[in-house]
């Protein structure tokens, strides 16, 4: 199986990492790739938003499956170009799609299809900004309605902190506050049918302690050890189940990966939001601990062929994933500055280096080149020694001001 992963991130480097395992794989391709891809694939320098350029090359190549990892080619349409190209693509359509791309979209599907969430209120005007900020009281949650990368949520006790970054979007959701710990799962879906992949625990503030900004995710770990049993049956039945269903009824089947942000309330999981893709950084840690051959999963979903009765073979190890990211992340990500240690860091055993937001200069040195650019991803029987093994690994890269949190997973020690 020729297969072509696009995008340049992390998630797209582990995919394409697992996807290098799987012997159906003959020929692997990214567009446009990163440097830590580009050793396992052929990279293209294609723009992974051009839709018409990633069919283009997908012809080219001639490849049977075409991968798409971020959200904002999905949003653009790309799948819908690769198919109209007659190629078998794993990712949702441009109008499926907007079960990430609008907040207010996806609220309106959860309602109709009884989805457990966060009760809230679209606001387009300060007015009703205010009254819904009335309404649910502190902590007040900000939602952006379209695409922020991560970082269009803002939950906060200051009204006018909430205000503020309000008035910064063109459309809100404002939601009550979940209280609650929070965790992440996937399910691959060929538009009517699905199986959920492992669950995982991610970890969107800057800082130790879940504090400062939100992020696109600073690290992660699975399994989530914590959780009630039974939860994944709930999840099948109450989160992925009746929002396929809906998206069907509206005309949109889903087909890639489905992936809720979870809650567990005193009242049961409830969903935070869906989104549309293969999450970053839980892709790391989950693809870590799939025995499965990858290929043919997402070749089912792609087209439409899933078998209902699905099983997956797990490792019953911990994978640990830890974010390294630029000086400045995540307002200001400083560009340019050296990564130097990543071999070193590979050799620690039970440890491997993907890369995200990496490129080369024209020295042919690794520098940084976006927000997140390293996950630190470790494996082991015991929480701890998985957990212990990535800092290890991760303490022999070096990066000028780099930004890294300190507790991922201490919860499991």
């Amino acid at each position: 199986m020729k297969i072509l992963v696009v995008g340049p991130g992390g998630r797209e480097h582990a995919i394409t990492k697992a996807l290098s395992r799987d012997p159906e794989v003959t020929e692997l391709h990214a567009a446009p790739g990163n440097p830590g891809i580009a050793a396992i694939a052929q990279c293209h320098p294609v723009e992974a938003c051009d839709g018409t350029a990633v069919a283009a090359l997908a012809v080219d190549l001639a490849v049977d499956l075409v991968v798409i990892g971020p959200e904002a080619p999905l949003i653009a349409g790309v799948a819908d170009a690769v198919r109209a190209a007659g190629i078998a693509c794993f990712g949702p359509t441009e109008e499926a799609a907007r079960i990430e791309g609008s907040k207010a979209f996806a609220k309106d599907v959860m309602a109709a299809a009884g989805i457990p969430t966060a009760k809230s209120r679209t606001c387009t005007t300060a007015a009703e900004v205010d009254a819904a900020l009335t309404e649910f009281g502190p902590p007040h949650v900000v939602k952006d309605d379209g695409l922020a990368a991560g970082k269009g949520v803002i939950v906060t006790d200051d009204i006018d902190a909430a205000r503020a970054h309000a008035a910064e979007c063109e459309r809100v959701v404002i939601e009550e506050y979940l209280a609650g710990p929070e965790f992440s799962a996937f399910a691959l879906c060929d538009g009517n049918r699905s199986v959920l992949l492992a669950l995982a625990r991610d970890y969107k503030r800057v800082a130790d302690g879940d504090l400062g900004p939100n992020t696109g995710g600073m690290g992660a770990y699975s399994p989530v050890s914590w959780l009630p049993a039974g939860v994944e049956d709930e999840l099948a039945a109450t989160v992925v189940e009746p929002l396929l269903a809906e998206l069907d009824k509206r005309g949109a089947p889903f087909s890639g990966v489905l992936f809720p942000g979870l809650v567990l309330t005193d009242d049961g999981v409830k969903v935070i939001e869906y989104n549309a893709r293969f999450g970053d950084p839980e892709t790391q840690v989950v693809l870590e601990r799939l025995n499965t051959p990858l290929a043919g999963l997402l070749m089912a979903c792609a087209t439409g062929t899933l078998k209902p009765d699905t099983q997956l073979d797990w490792s019953p190890d911990t994978a640990v994933n830890i974010v390294i990211a630029s000086d400045g992340y995540p307002s200001r990500p400083v560009a340019g500055d050296t990564i130097t240690g990543l071999d070193t860091a590979a050799a620690v055993d039970g440890a491997h280096v993907l890369h995200a937001g990496t490129a080369l200069n024209d020295d042919g040195e690794l520098v940084a080149a976006g927000g997140r650019l390293i996950n630190v991803v470790a494996r082991a029987a015991d929480p701890s020694q998985a957990r212990s093994t990535a800092y290890e690994a991760l303490n022999h890269i070096q990066l000028r001001g780099r930004v890294v949190r300190t507790d991922i997973a201490l919860d499991l020690t």
